[in-house]
C-alpha cells in the first residue's frame, strides 16, 4: 500500500475564478503549500502539483489543483492518482458545499455527491464514489439568486474576513485526516466552534 496521498482542490482555472466561493478547494491547496514553501508546478495530467511530506519522516502528500474547469475534474484527478500509483482511498477531494453553512466544515468518506459536479465527475473518473471529501461550507445564496450563479461570485465582505480561518481549519483537517485518519478529523471539525 502507498504511502502517498493524493489531495486535490477542486475548482475553476483562471484569475476570473481565483477569488469564487466554487474555488475554496483550490485556496486549501494554496494553504497547504504555503505551510511547507512548496509552489506547484505544471503536470503533464493537467493539473498544477507540488510533491511534499506532511512533515519530515511521515506520509507523502501530492498536492494538486486540476486547470480544468469544476465539472471536469475527474480525468486530472483520476490520471494523477494513475501516474502517483494512489488508490482512491487515498485521494482527498476538498471542495465548496452549498448545504454546509459558511465558515463550517464536514468530512466524509463515500456518499453521493449531493448535486456538485466537481465530485460527480471525480467520482465516475475514479470509478468509484469512497474517497475522503473536505467539504467546506458555503452556504446558499440570500433570496432567489441562483445558486450556480452564487457559486461563481466572490466571497461577499466579512465572509473575507473570515475566510483565512475557514481556509486554515480546512488545510488543519486534511492534515489531521492523514494523520489520524476520518474519525479523529471529524471529531475535531464538526464540533461547533466556541
Amino acid at each position: 500500500m502507498s504511502d502517498s496521498w493524493l489531495i486535490v482542490g477542486l475548482g475553476n482555472p483562471g484569475p476570473r475564478y481565483e477569488a469564487t466561493r466554487h474555488n475554496v478547494g483550490q485556496m486549501v491547496i494554496d494553504e497547504l503549500a504555503a505551510r511547507r514553501s512548496e509552489t506547484l508546478r505544471a503536470h503533464k495530467a493537467n493539473a498544477r502539483v507540488a510533491e511534499t511530506w506532511l512533515r519530515p519522516g511521515a506520509a507523502k502528500l501530492v498536492l494538486a489543483k486540476p486547470n480544468s474547469f469544476m465539472n471536469v475534474s475527474g480525468g486530472p484527478v483520476a490520471s494523477l492518482a494513475k501516474f502517483y500509483g494512489i488508490p482512491a482511498e487515498r485521494v482527498i477531494v476538498i471542495h465548496d458545499e452549498l448545504d454546509i453553512p459558511f465558515d463550517t466544515l464536514k468530512l466524509k468518506t463515500g456518499g453521493g455527491h449531493g448535486g456538485h459536479n466537481g465530485v460527480r465527475d471525480v467520482a465516475k473518473a475514479l470509478g468509484t464514489p469512497e474517497f475522503p471529501r473536505v467539504r467546506v461550507g458555503i452556504g446558499r445564496p440570500p433570496g432567489r439568486q441562483d445558486p450556480a450563479d452564487w457559486v461563481l461570485d466572490p466571497f461577499g465582505a466579512s465572509e473575507r474576513q473570515a475566510l483565512p480561518i475557514a481556509i486554515s481549519d480546512a488545510a488543519d483537517a486534511v492534515e489531521l485526516l492523514v494523520d489520524e485518519g476520518l474519525l479523529a478529523a471529524q471529531q475535531r471539525h464538526h464540533a461547533p466552534r466556541a
